[in-house]
């Protein structure tokens, strides 16, 4: 699958922590993953259930700039698969981030 690159760009940076900041292209992958929703019980304390689902599709990430200093970015690729992040469940592939 390949996909047009993006002729517009904002640019980023990342206020207060320059010396961590990174940035990760934008990218198209596919992996596994729970999409979780909340339901409203009906409950005198305004009570929501979790439900879960567990699927899998092609998705895509913006680019991102951002900072972190306290895991390094091959942490973070690794953890990526169980971190939540959005979907565009209708568009998969749209303007996702």
């Amino acid at each position: 699958m390949t996909m047009e690159p993006d002729t517009t760009t904002t640019r980023q940076t990342v206020a207060g922590d320059a010396e961590h900041e990174h940035a990760h292209p934008a990218d198209v992958h596919t992996h596994d993953h729970y999409h979780v929703s909340h339901h409203h019980t009906g409950g005198p304390l305004g009570e929501f259930e979790h439900r879960a689902h567990y699927h899998q599709h092609d998705h895509n990430h913006a680019p991102l700039v951002h900072a972190h200093d306290d895991y390094s970015e091959d942490k973070e690729r690794q953890d990526h698969d169980s971190m939540a992040h959005v979907h565009d469940h209708e568009a998969p592939l749209g303007g996702g981030a």
